[in-house]
């Protein structure tokens, strides 16, 4: 398998789905990390296709453990003292020197959560399906020594059981939600694995700081969210688009801006529309708008 490898993603779907063949797992608000265990020893993989290795020292050491050539997929976290997982604390971890990461390692270890098992000793595991890859992780970290910090995710073939987990675990302990995964299905890179995924969300009022398309037919909106992020809206409904588009034209000729992540749009003047918008609790959610305000 050649460095750097494609990851699988989920879609958000409004609910977990149903029927006998879906796994569901806790989905940890963590860094995204492939853990590559070759002859020579790890390297660590974040979902850009980066390589990590150095801010994550202590999950790289505790990887020589794994047998060569194998390649797991999973979220590397940072717990506070009260047991809640922080992605704050891992987005630190992550900026630092090697210095600096060391330092941090030694006052918070990481932990680096499996959810897959992209290749074994013996050979690509990816066409396999799901559930004979998950029963190949758990088995191979059941040889690792203890205590480790690398651990399988918490899975459950029920949905009830999942639900639970979705309803109490976000608060006790800061789970992002979960992803369900059909038991025959493939890991394949991009959406088009059928992976999907609910989160914690919330409705907020954002400030509508720009839009995309025509300003008499606007297809998404740039906003700044309450902790200061600029993000593009998800396509607007037609009804909302006809009635923004009143705003938009008064506003007269924009400039272009520039969203955090770098998605561009026509920038109007902060204040002169505020949306209510249901944006999910974690830096990786979509913003759905929902009304004018």
């Amino acid at each position: 398998m050649d460095w750097p490898v494609s990851v699988a993603l989920a879609q958000s779907v409004p609910e977990l789905p149903t029927g006998t063949d879906w796994s569901y797992e806790v989905k940890l608000d963590g860094h995204r990390m492939i853990m590559w265990r070759t002859g020579d020893g790890v390297r660590l993989q974040a979902r850009s296709g980066r390589d990590v290795t150095a801010a994550w020292g202590d999950l790289a050491l505790a990887g020589h453990h794994l047998p060569a050539g194998t390649i797991l997929d999973g979220e590397a976290v940072i717990t506070t003292e009260d047991g809640r997982i922080s992605f704050e604390a891992a987005q630190a971890r992550a900026a630092s020197s090697p210095t600096r990461a060391h330092r941090l390692a030694s006052q918070r270890p990481a932990h680096y959560i499996a959810f897959d098992a992209l290749q074994l000793p013996s050979g690509d595991a990816r066409p396999r399906p799901y559930n004979e890859r998950r029963a190949a992780l758990l088995n191979l970290l059941a040889e690792l020594p203890t205590p480790t910090p690398i651990q399988a995710v918490s899975a459950t073939t029920d949905r009830d059981t999942a639900l639970t987990w979705y309803t109490t675990l976000h608060n006790e302990l800061g789970v992002e939600g979960i992803v369900a995964k059909r038991a025959t299905s493939p890991y394949r890179a991009g959406r088009t694995g059928g992976w999907q995924k609910i989160r914690h969300a919330e409705t907020v009022d954002a400030d509508v700081i720009g839009y995309t398309g025509p300003m008499t037919r606007p297809r998404a909106l740039a906003v700044r969210l309450p902790n200061g992020r600029t993000a593009l809206t998800q396509t607007l409904s037609a009804p909302l688009a006809a009635r923004l588009a009143q705003v938009l034209v008064a506003a007269g000729p924009a400039e272009q801006g520039r969203t955090d992540t770098g998605e561009t749009y026509s920038r109007i003047p902060s204040g002169l529309a505020v949306v209510e918008v249901l944006a999910g609790t974690t830096r990786h959610a979509v913003v759905t708008p929902v009304r004018l305000r």
